[in-house]
């Protein structure tokens, strides 16, 4: 699987491959060499429409969302077990389609793995309250599936990032319509085709590609639409929580960010370069909660400066399929242009380049979107590539002198998804933890999550959770009913 895919991907709708309405294909490429790599259907409102239509009689006449659980259960546990079975066919499909490197997507096939696991096992465990109230009554809630879930999935982890909210909506009893970013729709497609197999009904899993313009808001304006999840950008985010409102629908929105990393005197300086590298050129910088933001004390700043500068110079680009290579390419020729765009206002807003700044011209790498790996130094505050996410292989480093200093550069930004702090002292750790705003904060580790920690941001960077004990519940609505047991009394 190293050249042009000969088998299309078409949608998958209601358990079968569907050509579009209007018989369209579009080449998605490799970002490697930017040469096709696949025929993808191109979708259309009437291909949305028809998603929605399966959808829902999937929903209404199949046992999907009246048995208890279990059956679910099982059919998702199955569902895991054969995508782990070809992690490294999904693996490579990811690599080609997207560019990130072999080790990046087995990782990432691995957390949808476990991902399906833990949310099947709380499928049978939706579960209502009795509630006490006054006279002979009996109050109690029952959770329901919503019906039909919409999940509008980004290009940076096409499949890890659809499934986390896919996987909690099949558990909970809908069934859904994800569309995938038109850039990287490969593995969503191939993941929907062993849905059948894992004996999910027909119609439960569909998948539609298409723009999301069209696409995309002809599903969320369908009526059969019960829920919204998305992740991407501010700008869609925010039109899509306006279509959701205008139907009074329920809306999962992550929204990227624009994440410090903190660094007192007292860290572990090498440790911290290591993680600061990880958490800024992993996936070649393009990870909503990217640590994009260097925020050191004065102390060790040019030391850790020249730590991270160092391990981003010895950085491997290469093609995500090769073996050696660390960091793999951007996902387009337009976003490549985009980050380096953001490089060059850094510059000009007084920043200095430390290392990178330029995209990589050799001759094994010139086709290709490599940028490479980038340290900007002492922009101002408010300069364009420090409030913006820039969604790239770029950090923007800033001394500080006192903790409030610290904490003040931190939270100076629309974003709240992460932070990092690294810290030897506890009491440190534990009280600057509590002021930082962002929904998830790391100590001393570079950006790690797990299916069972809640994933969300605060402020601009959205609205709900994903993740989590609780992820299934959202996919449900409560009903309350009350039963009033008293025996009418005997007329005189």
């Amino acid at each position: 699987m190293s050249g042009s895919l000969e088998r299309p991907f078409d949608h998958v709708i209601g358990g079968t491959e569907t050509p579009g309405a209007r018989g369209e294909h579009a080449s998605v490429k490799n970002p490697a060499t930017n040469a096709d790599l696949a025929r993808v259907a191109v979708g259309h409102a009437d291909d949305a429409r028809h998603a929605m239509e399966a959808a829902q009689a999937a929903f209404d006449g199949s046992w999907w969302a009246n048995d208890d659980g279990g059956r679910r259960m099982r059919a998702l546990v199955k569902l895991a077990g054969i995508l782990e079975s070809r992690v490294e066919e999904f693996a490579l499909l990811e690599t080609l389609n997207m560019g990130k490197t072999l080790k990046e997507s087995r990782g990432d096939m691995g957390f949808v793995v476990r991902t399906i696991e833990y949310v099947a096992g709380l499928a049978d465990k939706i579960e209502g309250e009795t509630i006490p109230v006054p006279g002979a009554r009996l109050d109690y809630t029952i959770r329901e599936p919503l019906g039909v879930t919409v999940h509008i999935a980004p290009w940076n982890y096409p499949l890890l990032l659809a499934v986390r909210g896919v996987a909690p909506a099949l558990a909970a009893g809908n069934a859904v319509v994800l569309k995938p970013a038109s850039l990287t729709p490969l593995t969503a497609i191939a993941f929907a085709r062993l849905a059948k197999e894992s004996g999910i009904p027909d119609g439960i899993l569909n998948v539609v590609s298409g723009s999301g313009g069209e696409v995309g808001e002809t599903l969320i304006n369908d009526s059969r639409c019960r829920s919204v999840s998305f992740t991407g950008s501010g700008d869609v985010g925010r039109r899509i929580a306006e279509l959701a409102a205008r139907r009074t629908i329920p809306a999962t929105l992550e929204l990227g960010g624009k994440s410090p990393v903190v660094v007192f005197p007292d860290a572990d300086i090498d440790r911290a370069a290591r993680g600061i590298a990880f958490g800024i050129f992993g996936n070649a910088g393009q990870m909503c909660w990217a640590g994009s933001r260097l925020i050191v004390h004065r102390a060790v700043h040019a030391a850790l400066v020249e730590k991270v500068a160092k391990l981003a110079a010895a950085t491997r680009l290469g093609a995500g399929s090769e073996p050696t290579s660390e960091m793999g390419p951007l996902v387009s020729a337009e976003h490549l242009g985009k980050v380096a765009e953001y490089v060059d206002s850094a510059r000009s807003e007084g920043g200095t380049v430390v290392t990178g700044g330029a995209k990589v011209t050799t001759e094994s790498l010139g086709n290709g979107n490599f940028y490479a790996p980038t340290i900007v130094d002492g922009a101002a505050p408010e300069a364009k590539a420090v409030r913006e996410e820039i969604f790239g292989p770029v950090l923007m480093v800033h001394p500080f002198d006192t903790t409030d200093e610290a904490i003040r550069l931190a939270n100076a930004t629309e974003f709240g998804l992460f932070a990092a702090l690294w810290t030897k002292d506890i009491a440190t750790a534990h009280t600057v933890a509590r002021r930082l705003e962002a929904g998830i904060v790391s100590v001393n580790e570079a950006p790690v999550t797990f299916p069972q920690t809640p994933f969300g941001g605060f402020k601009g960077s959205g609205l709900g959770f994903e993740q989590g004990s609780e992820v299934v519940r959202q996919y449900t609505r409560r009903k309350n009913v009350v039963l009033n047991l008293s025996v009418p009394k005997p007329k005189a």
